[in-house]
């Protein structure tokens, strides 16, 4: 069983080293040059100091280099913390002061955020331009890293150690760290890969930014499968015809993004008949996706499966999924949350954490292997947000996602009232001319 992330890119190195890895910003990284880069990186950072569970921020815009850069920060034994490029200054200030790292890793515009920095952490640049127009001296650079042994390292790291910090909002805007091991990542990448059956052959869409937890996915299912990742670039999701185009002739087998991306493609049309005919599946995650539109792109794309998946970024990417083997009977449609993933639980409780009787609403919870072990170094929200289980052991938590669910007749779980991204599928209207109604049938759920 894998122990560490990056243990999947260095077993694909060792017996496919030739074999493309990452796709992507006039890239094509081999599984070989990726394990190589990333060894160089990890020894850069342990000389620039970085010890066993320091954290890294990493700021750089997608790419092989930031994807090396994640996999050299757990080579070096480190905590890889991304930093959103668009934040405000406030908030990268916030981060860091909640993570405290090491070293921030940084590269491209972000230089613009950094001008603004006052938490004198070292700087680690790794832009082409060796010599950024700021007023820090970085700790190294692009060319320091040539002269890097590409060797393999040794590490101290178990597969319960944290592997990143993903820092979200709180109700008052503050940002929180949620901290999610190596064993989480690895547990939901294993059911992924099986689930979906990706394999050597696939071709992946590496739609998301890094500081979102669907690139985990992206990143981690198209390496433990030793299949091709496939970077999207970011200005393509305000350009539908030309994120098809893309679609299209990257030949993707696997797609997974915000539903919101999806919208603008029913929105705009950009989808012929039978189009993207490679294609395999279709997955999205972080909100329900309008019922219109997801009957645009089961009408368009009849040869794909579409599947969405729910869950908070503190249970690891996600903890249900709901593979449709219909499209839904109309736009007041309901759609599921579906079934837990491989080694997750659902549960529907009171106020008194007692299971709610069937059909009825009750508090949504989630157990199992994804669960994250809490916030960084917040014991007061951990204790809040992850509670004991009082029917079992003192080792079994809940997390409390916040919101109301119910289990429908089909024995799927429904949500009934969301406190995150708003989860209602008739937000908006689109407008896409008329739909075939032949089509259109009872909403009716893969159970696989």
């Amino acid at each position: 069983m894998t122990e560490l992330l990056q243990d999947w890119v260095t077993a694909q190195a060792a017996t496919r080293p030739h074999a493309p890895a990452i796709v992507g910003c006039d890239e094509h990284v081999t599984y070989g040059q990726l394990d190589a880069r990333s060894n160089q990186l990890a020894r850069l950072l342990r000389v620039a100091g970085c010890r066993r569970g320091d954290r890294v921020c990493i700021l750089m815009p997608k790419s092989a280099m930031a994807i090396a850069a994640i996999l050299g920060t757990y080579k070096a034994d480190c905590i890889f913390v991304p930093i959103d490029a668009s934040s405000q200054a406030v908030r990268l200030t916030r981060v860091i002061d909640s993570c405290q790292p090491s070293l921030i890793v940084a590269a491209g515009a972000s230089v613009d955020l950094l001008r603004h920095h006052l938490g004198g952490v070292p700087i680690g640049w790794l832009g082409a331009d060796t010599h950024p127009a700021v007023s820090f001296v970085p700790r190294f650079t692009l060319r320091d890293l040539r002269s890097y042994s590409t060797a393999p390292l040794h590490y101290e790291n178990t597969r319960h150690d944290p592997a990143h910090i993903l820092f979200t909002s709180d109700s008052t805007g503050d940002p929180k760290g949620v901290v999610i091991t190596h064993a989480n990542v690895v547990h939901f990448v294993e059911w992924a890969c099986e689930y979906f059956g990706i394999s050597t052959s696939d071709r992946i869409s590496g739609h998301s930014p890094l500081h979102i937890d669907r690139s985990t996915l992206d990143m981690f299912g198209t390496f433990a499968a030793g299949a091709e990742l496939h970077l999207v670039p970011p200005e393509l999701d305000l350009m539908p015809q030309k994120l098809a185009h893309f679609i299209r002739t990257s030949e993707l087998t696997q797609w997974f993004s915000a539903p919101s991306t999806l919208e603008r493609l029913a929105t705009f049309d950009a989808v012929e008949p039978n189009d993207f005919p490679t294609l395999k599946r279709l997955m999205w995650g972080g909100e329900a996706l309008p019922t219109p539109a997801l009957l645009y792109l089961m009408k368009q794309l009849p040869h794909v499966t579409f599947t969405s998946l729910y869950g908070p970024t503190e249970a690891t990417i996600a903890s249900a999924y709901c593979t449709l083997a219909r499209p839904p009977a109309d736009l007041n449609a309901q759609l599921p949350i579906g079934t837990a993933c491989g080694g997750d639980n659902l549960l529907l409780l009171d106020d008194q954490l007692q299971a709610v009787p069937p059909g009825a609403v009750g508090d949504l919870y989630v157990r199992g292997a994804g669960l994250s072990p809490g916030y960084w170094r917040d014991v007061k929200k951990t204790a809040a947000a992850f509670v004991f289980n009082p029917r079992n052991d003192a080792d079994d938590r809940l997390y409390r996602t916040g919101d109301l669910a119910r289990i429908g007749e089909d024995g799927v779980v429904y949500l009934v009232q969301s406190t995150g991204a708003d989860m209602n599928n008739r937000r908006r209207r689109i407008e896409l001319g008329e739909i075939d109604e032949a089509a259109l049938g009872p909403i009716e759920v893969l159970h696989q």
